[in-house]
């Protein structure tokens, strides 16, 4: 990972999250895709990818979690993401549909409640 980013798991029994802080763009959403496929398993049905502490989310970031949505949705598992209100990250969400396409929750014990 570049230092721009760092991407730290935890576990709540099946369910993975990774809260990913820093900035997510061009130059680090290869390795920030490896880390969150690699919290995708079979025993899951979700993963929580908390972006509170995202400060920056360019269009590759955002395509990266189009992408992992899907890939979840193929498997008939979910994403849901943990934003900040008012933050530039959830502006983002909101400008390209993420918000819509799935589940979004103000804090992590709220997304592992869904």
């Amino acid at each position: 990972m570049t230092s721009l980013v760092t991407v730290r798991e935890d576990w709540h029994g099946d369910v993975p999250v990774a809260r990913i802080e820093g900035e997510v763009d061009a130059a680090n959403v290869a390795d920030v895709a490896a880390r969150l496929r690699g919290l995708m398993t079979n025993r899951a049905m979700r993963l929580v990818v908390d972006l509170a502490a995202t400060s920056y989310l360019d269009s590759a970031g955002i395509n990266l979690l189009f992408a992992i949505g899907e890939e979840l949705r193929s498997r008939q598992q979910k994403l849901h993401l943990v934003v900040a209100e008012g933050s530039p990250v959830t502006r983002m969400l909101r400008l390209t549909s993420l918000d819509r396409a799935h589940p979004t929750h103000a804090s992590v014990e709220e997304a592992l409640a869904a």
